[in-house]
């Protein structure tokens, strides 16, 4: 067969094996990657340059490669969605960069963040200074998020005339039906006081998705069975 004619079917064939690829993989891949998901992406991707460009490279060889990096990536994936601990080591942890308009430098030097570029990313935000901000978070996937203070943020219907409690970011209790003992115990709380709350509306731990307490005191539930609701 010609080279440039074996090129062209060996590209077509990559392209629409990638494509099938990208949907098994599902939607998150497109959003964000975590730092494997990352090293898969390049290893695939040289390894679909080689095949369509390489008429030397075995196709078959490729091919088997990509589904073993492909299948991996998907494995991987699933124990995440199963699993905090392998979820955190995989896909990274978010970390609190400004706290009460407090910029914490330590955080930035772990995430290798200089000063400006938190600025920048503030600034893309429609926010000039940091002494705005209730609470800054460095997402997992590189995205900053950011609470302002009450003063700060645009007024609400419901807020009018009203003299309300500073806000905070809302704290996760419960995660994939597990307690996060760490986050209950800093708000002052116990097991014994979630588990009271959970009986009094006859729910078991292992029924909750997941739990936040926020600054007004209230509790909202997510049943992994479709529903909410929202505890004082």
């Amino acid at each position: 067969m010609v080279d440039w004619i074996e090129v062209i079917l060996r590209s077509l064939f990559i392209l629409i094996g990638l494509f099938i690829i990208t949907k098994l993989l599902g939607k998150k891949q497109l959003s964000k990657l975590s730092y494997f998901e990352y090293i898969v992406g390049i290893i695939i991707g040289d390894i679909a340059g080689s095949l369509s460009m390489d008429v030397e490279v075995s196709l078959l060889h490729g091919v088997t490669s990509i589904l073993i990096w492909t299948l991996m990536s998907v494995f991987l994936s699933y124990i995440s969605m199963k699993n905090k601990i392998v979820r955190d080591f995989v896909e990274g942890k978010a970390r609190v960069f400004i706290k009460d308009g407090k910029i914490l430098e330590e955080n930035l030097k772990k995430e290798r963040f200089t000063t400006d570029e938190l600025l920048e990313m503030l600034r893309k935000k429609s926010v000039f200074s940091a002494s705005e901000v209730e609470f800054a978070l460095l997402e997992a996937d590189g995205e900053l998020s950011i609470l302002l203070k009450r003063d700060y943020r645009a007024i609400k219907p419901a807020e009018l005339w009203l003299n309300l409690p500073r806000d905070k970011e809302p704290k996760t209790l419960i995660m994939d039906g597990e307690i996060i003992k760490e986050v209950l115990t800093e708000e002052g709380h116990n097991e014994a006081w979630l588990k009271k709350i959970l009986s009094d509306k006859h729910v078991q731990i292992d029924d909750v998705f997941l739990a936040q307490l926020h600054s007004d005191g209230k509790l909202t539930l997510d049943y992994y069975e479709d529903g909410m609701s929202e505890v004082e």
